[in-house]
């Protein structure tokens, strides 16, 4: 039975829908040696190749990882990329971030293999929460975080209402529901302060907790099945 190839790479462990889309786009898909285009319909039988790398046509187990990502590391899956998360942690070719998280912030980021679940949790209209621990150069007025609770414009349109609450004097944690890039340093920098750490505590129900910097684990069985309840999924 044939599929939306994007559908196909993200179901074989490659990348999300949106990213199997970018590759498409880049001309980096070959499907039986020619150069693949959006909305191209595939199945087992053809033969796929993604930036020199042949697509296996059977299913792959799936692989679940919380990974405290250090600064300097960058989420992309470039291979030709210096100090990524795949070369950091040598990744299987068919592992991959969920979403991004900035070469300057630090904390929980997940890594799978399940372009289903990693779609879900990242494209903007599912609305889940992430949480964030932010450090800044001087005392953070109350004033300032309703601000940020309320919205406030940035890359030409108003942030969604977020959960902001201060936790010391220049340290307060907010929950999102969006991505936008630099998101928050941004918003901080609108209000004049200067972010010295941000580190990324929770992704819906997943939680940093004592991870090491650096460290991987497993999910439990658990976190996977509450996940995907609330994702929809099964």
């Amino acid at each position: 039975m044939k599929t939306r190839l994007n559908r196909f790479l993200a179901q074989r462990g490659v990348c999300s829908r949106r990213q199997a889309d970018a590759l498409i786009d880049s001309g980096k898909v070959n499907v039986n040696g020619t150069v693949a285009t959006l909305g191209l319909q595939v199945d087992e039988q053809d033969d796929i190749v993604v930036s020199g790398r042949r697509i296996n046509s059977v299913r792959p187990d799936k692989i679940y990882l919380a990974f405290h990502k250090p600064v300097g590391i960058m989420t992309s899956v470039d291979p030709k990329a210096k100090d990524t998360v795949r070369s950091f942690l040598d990744l299987p070719p068919s592992v991959f971030p969920v979403g991004r998280l900035d070469v300057a912030s630090s904390g929980l980021l997940l890594l799978t293999n399940d372009g289903e679940l990693s779609e879900h949790i990242t494209h903007p209209r599912y609305d889940h929460e992430k949480e964030y621990v932010v450090t800044v150069d001087r005392t953070v007025r109350r004033e300032d975080l309703r601000t940020m609770a309320d919205g406030m414009m940035i890359l030409g349109s108003k942030t969604k209402p977020a959960v902001v609450r201060k936790i010391g004097d220049n340290r307060f944690s907010i929950i999102l529901t969006e991505g936008r890039n630099r998101q928050i340093r941004r918003m901080c920098e609108m209000l004049g302060y200067d972010v010295k750490a941000l580190r990324r505590i929770r992704v819906m129900n997943i939680e940093l907790g004592d991870l090491p910097s650096g460290e991987t684990r497993r999910l439990s069985v658990k976190e996977v099945r509450d996940l995907q309840r609330t994702l929809h999924l099964i």
